[in-house]
């Protein structure tokens, strides 16, 4: 039932309905105030209904059926985090019923931490003396040396080959084959599938050599993983955002030919195309503009260090009936490499553009990428839309609404008066060469608001109209599955006069751009660059001289150097990557800065610094050090910043020396002793450094525990501290206790 006002005013009887009109409907607009506050009673009943239930019920209110259940170590790991404990609460009494199991455990620790997860009971791994009656066919002592696919799984989470023992702890970290030990494996990194994104040739003018990544680097493609429909299963390869490898995925080619071949229905596991199947397969391949994907069978998997160029046919036996064999080509259109991200094509494969569908891994939603950003999007639009237009190179160009290059939309921007909240929409996952600089420039309007975002347009039913009938409306956009790459500068200028206090702004939203944002001479209000890359050794952001009223903003973003040539109003940093190692990464002299939760990878001078659970790898100097503060982040000891709170590694120095001081004083040399000691083994450990890599800025796990665990909430440092790494992990460590055996032991492990 809806209390409307129309409802409400039925009501009342005729005569008083029929006065209130003859006087204006005064009493109309008294119902209306008790009709909106009847709604609102209405939907708060409805909500508190829903909480009576784990499917329907607010975030807040799980912790309170978890704590009806009788649910354990059920700690928040915050909204930011992306991330709910629903599912475990959801499924409390499933675990209790099979506790003990291996199955249960790996279904805990993927509700419990949202990373997908492996449970692996090692002493089936032990290489023992086997009783004559109880033979245990799959624990061969000696591995064979004949099935490469089993070797190359050694010591991963799928490993099937025996082991010595080994006594340590597994729960310290240090041990694995032994009786008592489960491990539990946990892929840390996302996999991100791209939707027909443009491959990148490696030679100009192309020839038959190309690389999955759009800028051309060698990158490792990760598996898309399949979901498990039953608590029962123990995960597989297909399971998880693994590292795709060559053996399995050539093994299943090879067997798909061959089946082909000899008529028979092949089987599908990575390479499921068929129309209803239930995951799309780990990569395919499109030439030459067209919409179907190269087959399967006409994929071959190979290692292209070399970038080898394939033979264009491959020859299959064939069992006829009397006895015979016979020899069949089938022919192979391109070769793939898993490992680098590369593909070459035959010299009878004419190619002039490539398309591919890959997925890579990262480990969060930073920078540009195809993941939800609705959140952002909707921020940037709180001001009604006026102008929108598309940019696409596969939809079907539209006079004045879909264009095929970003330098027409612009165009098309430039037109428009003053006081226009307008919106370019990239519609694909291609790459765009083109430099908007010069006469392409964007330009910023006085009292405007451009967003360039990669989000999909859609149409919709047009109201009363014609079957069939559809538009397009501006300022409906779905952010998502969209990763466009801009390969080329970016200028942009604010026209409004430089008195005016209603600059215009800028945002860009989900790209990736190889290439550098400068901020030309003129009067812009606001910068604004959220879920996009600048990549870092391609160039990065700089601001021309003026714009005192510009204010920069980088959220969930990676940034080359970021160079302001003069004073701007303000520099914020938030969950974000500023990348310029061994140099100046951050140059803002006249600037006052702050940063929540970045990394930054160089030195920083600016004029003031706020900033707290952030990583600075290289010296920082500040020149107005009695303002601001930074607060538990990490700071190299020789910097030149406001005063520092729970800071890394003062705190560190300051705690043993302390320590030590309670045991008689000491002497000077004494505490420059335990500064030099702590100062050589404090410091962040990456697992890398280098853009491309899935595991960059990522912290290693060897890194020191006071930086891992040294934010405010007790996270990571850093830009990926919305992760709640630590939190989640813990949550798991505390609920192990319930479902394991006893005497049995577990210990956490991350593949990647």
């Amino acid at each position: 039932m809806a209390l409307t006002i129309e409802r409400f005013y039925e009501l009342l009887p005729s005569i008083y309905r029929i006065r209130d009109v003859e006087q204006g409907e005064p009493l109309k607009a008294l119902i209306a105030v008790i009709a909106e506050q009847a709604g609102f009673m209405e939907a708060d009943i409805a909500r508190l209904y829903d909480n009576w239930f784990i499917e329907t019920c607010d975030e807040w209110v799980i912790p309170y059926i978890g704590d009806l259940l009788g649910v354990r170590g059920l700690h928040s790991v915050g909204i930011e985090a992306a991330f709910s404990q629903r599912a475990r609460v959801a499924n409390i009494l499933r675990y209790r019923r099979r506790k003990g199991t291996a199955t249960v455990l790996e279904q805990l620790a993927f509700d419990t931490t949202g990373w997908r997860a492996r449970a692996l009971e090692f002493f089936e791994l032990l290489g023992t003396t086997q009783y004559y009656n109880h033979i245990r066919l799959h624990n061969q002592r000696t591995p064979d040396l004949r099935r490469t696919n089993e070797l190359e799984l050694l010591d991963t989470p799928f490993d099937t080959i025996a082991h010595t023992v080994d006594v340590r702890r597994i729960a310290i970290g240090r041990g694995r084959h032994n009786i008592p030990n489960i491990g539990l494996f946990l892929w840390r990194l996302q996999s991100y599938p791209v939707t027909r994104g443009t491959a990148r040739a490696v030679a100009s003018p192309p020839d038959s050599r190309y690389t999955f990544n759009p800028l051309g680097y060698d990158e490792s493609l990760f598996n898309e993983p399949q979901t498990e429909t039953e608590i029962t299963h123990l995960a597989e390869e297909v399971n998880v955002p693994g590292l795709l490898r060559r053996r399995p995925l050539y093994d299943e080619l090879e067997a798909r030919r061959q089946a082909l071949v000899d008529g028979r229905t092949p089987d599908y596991l990575y390479f499921d195309n068929r129309m209803d199947a239930q995951s799309q397969p780990v990569l395919e391949i499109f030439i030459n503009g067209s919409l179907v994907a190269v087959p399967p069978d006409e994929i071959l998997i190979c290692d292209l260090q070399d970038w080898h160029i394939p033979a264009d046919e491959k020859t299959y036996e064939l069992l006829q009936a009397d006895g015979t064999i016979v020899m069949v080509d089938r022919a192979i259109t391109v070769a793939v490499d898993p490992v680098l991200g590369r593909l070459t094509f035959p010299a009878t494969v004419a190619v002039t553009n490539v398309q591919v569908s890959y997925a890579y891994g990262f480990s969060g939603d930073v920078g540009g990428g195809p993941y939800n950003r609705r959140e952002s999007v909707a921020e940037a639009l709180s001001r009604k839309v006026t102008w929108q237009v598309g940019v696409s190179k596969e939809v079907v160009a539209v006079p004045g609404q879909v264009f095929a290059t970003l330098a027409e939309a612009v165009s098309e921007w430039k037109l428009q008066p003053a006081g226009t909240v307008g919106v370019i929409t990239i519609l694909d996952s291609h790459t765009y060469e083109e430099d908007l600089t010069g006469n392409n420039q964007i330009q910023i309007p006085e009292g405007s608001q451009l967003l360039v975002v990669a989000a999909d347009w859609p149409e919709v039913d047009v109201p009363g109209g014609l079957p069939g009938e559809k538009h397009r409306v501006p300022g409906q956009v779905e952010p998502d599955e969209r990763r466009p790459h801009v390969r080329g500068d970016v200028c942009v200028t604010g026209t409004a006069a430089l008195t005016s206090l209603t600059a215009g702004e800028l945002v860009l939203d989900g790209l990736l751009v190889e290439g550098k944002l400068s901020v030309l001479a003129g009067n812009l209000g606001d910068l604004r660059m959220a879920h996009s890359t600048l990549v870092p050794d391609q160039g990065g952001l700089g601001v021309d001289t003026q714009n005192e009223q510009l204010k920069i903003n980088l959220f969930r973003s990676i940034c080359g150097p970021i160079k302001l040539g003069s004073a701007v109003s303000k520099l914020y940093l938030e969950d974000s990557i500023v990348d310029w190692a061994g140099g100046t990464a951050i140059k803002a002299k006249g600037t006052a800065m702050e940063l929540q939760r970045c990394t930054v990878l160089g030195s920083v001078e600016a004029l003031s610094i706020e900033a707290g659970n952030c990583i600075f790898t290289d010296k920082v100097v500040v020149e107005r050090r009695q303002v601001g503060c930074v607060r538990f982040s990490f700071v190299p000891f020789e910097s030149e910043t406001p005063r520092r709170f729970r800071c890394q590694p003062d705190l560190e120095i300051t705690t043993q020396i302390s320590e030590a001081e309670e045991q008689g004083p000491l002497s000077q040399m004494a505490r420059n002793t335990i500064r030099k000691r702590i100062l050589g083994w404090l410091v962040p450990a990456f697992t890398s450094t280098q853009y491309g890599h899935h595991a960059y800025a990522q912290l290693r796990q060897t890194c020191p525990l006071s930086i891992r665990t040294g934010a405010e909430d007790g996270s990571e440092m850093g830009a990926f501290s919305f992760l709640k790494q630590p939190q989640r992990a813990e949550n798991l460590r505390t609920s192990l206790d319930e479902y394991l055996r006893f005497g049995l032991e577990a210990g956490i492990i991350y593949p990647t």
